[in-house]
């Protein structure tokens, strides 16, 4: 392999590794829908005695969130 190949190859790997990263934030910011306002900022997430998340919008959820009062 001369140093010349070895040249081409890393820059159509790195050109791939780019336009991955920069299409990943194009996708986020175009197509994802924007986070829920969530309640006032004294109220945190909880679990209700459902077993439902309250005032969390987004979809992962926490760990060992308390229970809701």
């Amino acid at each position: 392999m001369r140093l010349s190949d070895l040249a081409k190859g890393s820059s159509v790997f790195l050109g791939v590794i780019v336009a991955g990263y920069v299409s990943t934030i194009y996708v986020d910011q175009r197509l994802a829908p924007p986070p829920k306002l969530a309640a006032p900022a004294s109220t945190s997430a909880c679990v209700d005695a459902a077993g439902s998340w309250k005032n969390w919008p987004w979809p992962n959820v926490p760990a060992l969130s308390p229970k809701c009062d």
